[in-house]
């Protein structure tokens, strides 16, 4: 009897009854999920009456099942065991692809199989006030939810039941434990919505938005204390780096922090989630189809966070065609790489640079200058905008056929206008020696420029992310080396991680781009694929410069 019982209760807690309630009621769940949102939030957007159906039906979908079991005569351990298959159809239904219909994380279910359960009323108390009481003290739903299994547990251990009921009391925890292991996550990084939790939604004062970040090295993980306790087991030698990376590639992309305190300079408020698929950069160019299907995860997850826009950050913006195999597999968000903004702080700079560069008594017209990284969209537009000004130029590519190509062009469009300065291609890195200014913007995830390519007292504007120049290079005498692409936020903003660009209010340019997107609207602006149009660049830097975003120079 069991036997029959188990696959027919998965089966029942399989149903997406929430989640086929609000279609009915016109209302898009994935934008309004427990899931993602907390409890606080869901019940805000979609309101007392809708949540209160969903959470009946899906405590029905727990306690049927037992009540069933009940009237055959199963025992105690076999209920259990019911309560276990009916909670694991709720949570990973065989039957449904990826994106699965979204549904909460069984609060509800877990209530039904309590009820189910023929415990004696003392007993029956002990998770449901173990709960509220975890609600009532620290405002989290999600922790008031895990009181309910933590105290099955509890009375399954120290209750005085059958001792065959006890595995499955540990499985129901454990089930419990992992699916909202995201909200505790988001607890102990600060960012999960409690009660009384003002709801982020896009409004006339405020507009919410969401980037694509990754870990630039394995000590990027240890910044979310989700996974800091695994540091002392991975320096203590019982965890592997590579193990830590090759785990990484299961985890789908996640909240991790928050970008908070953007005000422009007309008053609005400008709030960014901060999404994770914790790929480091070896694995996302290495792994482009998984790398691809994390972005679309993050994607939609921004979504449902409320976000109008999602920007593509640091490796992130060169996957899927540069973004344009995300947005078509999520039409329903805005997506960026944020290349016409970082185009522009980049454009905005450089005359700054050379102004400076000059006033320290140096013919710009007698001047080498280098650009590392030619091939790719924003180095090359250096290349353009430098070439006018120095002697010498020397372009440095992987590909040295399509380099040339674009050499040719730039000369012959400098020739047109009465000005030749030479210009030498090359795939060495070496060269740069010889350049008294280098420009440097690539997609390598490790350090492209060492010391031995360095000439003392040499300029370098590091475009890169990660930085291009290794930190070894400031030891080489009169060498500057300028960060780029990092803009100051206006407001009391600041990143609740360390983005690396120097301080909590400075992001790079990408992230500014998004943002900008979201305040305004303007959509059509948006920049996917390689293509960085001259009209949106200019856009995004009038656009930053009146809403008070500013260039760090």
């Amino acid at each position: 009897m069991t036997a029959l019982l188990l696959p027919l209760a998965y089966l029942l807690g399989a149903l997406p009854l929430g989640y086929w309630l609000a279609r009915r009621k016109g209302v898009d769940l994935r934008t309004a999920s427990p899931y993602t949102l907390g409890l606080e939030s869901a019940l805000k957007r979609l309101g007392l009456g809708l949540t209160l159906l969903a959470f009946l039906l899906d405590f029905l979908k727990g306690y049927l099942p037992l009540l069933l079991g009940r009237a055959l005569g199963l025992g105690l351990p076999e209920l259990w065991a019911l309560g276990v298959a009916v909670y694991l159809g709720h949570l990973y239904p065989l039957f449904f692809r990826d994106p699965w219909p979204l549904r909460a994380k069984g609060a509800g279910v877990l209530l039904g199989v309590l009820a189910g359960l023929p415990l004696p009323p003392a007993l029956g108390m002990v998770p449901l006030a173990l709960g509220l009481a975890l609600y009532a003290l620290t405002g989290y739903a999600s922790l008031g939810a895990l009181g309910i299994p933590l105290g099955l547990l509890g009375v399954a251990l120290w209750g005085g039941l059958a001792p065959a009921a006890l595995p499955w009391a540990f499985l129901l925890f454990a089930l419990a434990l992992w699916r909202y292991k995201e909200n505790l996550g988001r607890i102990l990084e600060g960012t999960e919505p409690r009660l009384g939790s003002p709801l982020p939604l896009p409004s006339a004062r405020q507009v919410v938005c969401a980037f694509l970040i990754h870990p630039l090295t394995v000590e990027d993980f240890w910044q979310s204390p989700r996974f800091r306790w695994a540091r002392p087991l991975v320096r203590l030698g019982l965890l592997k780096e590579a193990w830590i990376e090759r785990l990484a590639e299961f985890f789908r992309p996640m909240k991790v922090g928050e970008v908070r305190g953007v005000r422009t300079a007309d008053g609005r408020e400008i709030l960014c989630h901060l999404i994770s698929a914790p790929l480091l950069p070896h694995q996302i160019k290495g792994k482009p189809e998984l790398a691809v299907r994390r972005a679309i995860q993050g994607a939609r997850l921004a979504r449902e966070l409320g976000a109008t826009v999602v920007g593509l950050g640091a490796f992130w913006s060169v996957v899927g065609d540069k973004g344009r195999a995300v947005q078509e597999a999520v039409p329903d968000i805005e997506v960026t790489n944020g290349g016409a903004y970082t185009a522009g702080t980049v454009k905005a700079a450089i005359p700054a640079i050379l102004a400076h560069f000059a006033q320290g008594g140096k013919d710009l017209r007698q001047t080498t200058a280098a650009v590392v990284g030619a091939n790719g969209v924003v180095a090359f537009g250096i290349a353009r905008q430098i070439a006018p000004y120095v002697g010498r130029l020397i372009l440095v590519g992987r590909d040295l056929a399509r380099l040339e190509r674009a050499a040719e062009s730039l000369r012959k469009n400098l020739e047109r206008k009465g000005q030749a300065p030479e210009v030498v291609v090359t795939t060495e890195v070496g060269a740069i020696r010889e350049a008294d200014l280098v420009f440097t913007a690539t997609s390598d995830p490790n350090p492209v420029i060492y010391p031995e390519h360095v000439k003392p007292g040499a300029w370098i504007y590091d475009e890169g992310v990660p930085p291009d120049v290794h930190p070894s290079v400031g030891a080489v005498p009169g060498v500057r080396v300028i960060p780029g692409g990092v803009v100051r936020l206006p407001g009391e903003a600041r990143a609740t991680l360390d983005l690396h660009f120097g301080a909590p209010n400075q992001v790079p340019a990408c992230l500014a781009e998004t943002m900008i997107l979201a305040a305004e609207e303007a959509f059509d602006r948006k920049s996917l694929g390689g293509e960085v149009k001259g009209e949106n660049i200019q856009f995004f830097v009038e656009r930053a410069e009146a809403l008070g975003f500013r260039v760090v120079e």
